[in-house]
């Protein structure tokens, strides 16, 4: 696997996951892979599960890593090509990158949506520049439009949680997980990222019954909604469901371009609360983290027995553990 971005660069799905779970079982049993091995991970962004669950999962491999923060111990860097670099900028990334490959055998990339040019961000021009010029294999730790470490983590989560509520409910044996997707006010516009790659993920798995549902306007990318169902009453979606998965995103610009990254709903009445856990068959909460707690979802939710968020977090080692053996083996 010479890159990763999209659910299908793992190949057969069923086959990632049974690795997922091989690897929980024995997080050290592919550390000869990893010898004198070097990942370097390259942060555009601020991070805390991606940077500490891939430094975990790569030295559980027996990989030497390297951290670079671009913003913070590196010089500023220019993205963009026939700029006159007069500015603040001292470093072009057409050199950087070439530079950083000669130090690593394998690279992860976080680079954010500016939220300003949509076709600038779902082009992924950050991190196609470093696949076209690393020379060596680049995987994303989130980027302007995708988070499929995130998703991956999301998905073994809901499989696990699953395998327990079919063990313990004979009714749910032949039963579909309902999983809804559902948008929750936020005071800063954020990126696609997260539900794009949480969408895309749950589409491919086919085993669970996928709603998204936000407010008129916030229609995520139609290559990521695929085969779901949008639903724009939030109580309809929650109906029966079995896993809520809350997530604020700005406005997408699918229907109205020009709104591009901004924020064009505030209704609060979308935040996840009991009210709203109670439409659902007893139903487990997720979110990706951080989260503003009373916006995004209330204390009470996200401190319930029926609250996923730790796991959710932890399995963020396996996923990245699965890419990066799998990486390693292709060397």
């Amino acid at each position: 696997m010479k890159s990763f971005i999209n659910v299908q660069d793992l190949g057969p799905l069923d086959k990632a996951m049974a690795e997922a779970f091989e690897i929980k079982n024995d997080r050290y049993k592919y550390q000869h892979l990893g010898k004198n091995k070097t990942l370097m991970m390259i942060f555009f962004n601020n991070s805390l599960r991606t940077r500490l669950s891939t430094q975990k999962a790569a030295m559980n491999l027996g990989m030497n890593v390297i951290v670079l923060d671009v913003n913070a111990g590196a010089w500023k860097l220019e993205t963009e090509r026939g700029v006159i670099m007069d500015g603040d900028k001292s470093e072009h990334l057409l050199e950087a990158i070439p530079v950083m490959g000669c130090y690593c055998d394998i690279i992860g990339v976080r680079s954010f949506a500016g939220l300003t040019d949509r076709e600038y961000d779902y082009a992924e021009t950050v991190l196609q520049q470093f696949i076209k010029y690393s020379g060596k294999p680049v995987f994303a730790m989130e980027t302007a439009t995708v988070h499929p470490l995130q998703a991956f983590a999301d998905l073994i989560t809901i499989k696990e949680s699953w395998k327990h509520t079919v063990c313990c409910n004979s009714a749910a044996t032949n039963k579909r997980p309902k999983v809804v997707l559902t948008w929750a006010p936020h005071c800063r516009a954020l990126p696609q990222a997260v539900p794009n790659s949480f969408a895309e993920w749950m589409n491919a798995a086919e085993d669970v019954d996928l709603v998204i549902t936000h407010p008129k306007g916030y229609e995520l990318d139609p290559k990521f909604v695929g085969n779901a169902r949008v639903e724009y009453d939030q109580k309809k979606a929650f109906e029966g469901a079995d896993f809520i998965y809350a997530k604020n995103w700005s406005n997408p610009g699918v229907t109205n371009p020009a709104d591009y990254g901004k924020i064009t709903c505030e209704d609060r009445s979308w935040t996840v609360d009991t009210e709203h856990m109670s439409w659902t068959n007893n139903g487990k909460f997720m979110h990706c983290l951080p989260v503003r707690r009373n916006l995004i979802v209330t204390d009470d939710v996200i401190e319930s027995p029926n609250s996923l968020v730790i796991p959710e977090a932890a399995n963020r080692e396996i996923s990245c553990s699965v890419v990066l053996k799998r990486m390693l083996e292709a060397l």
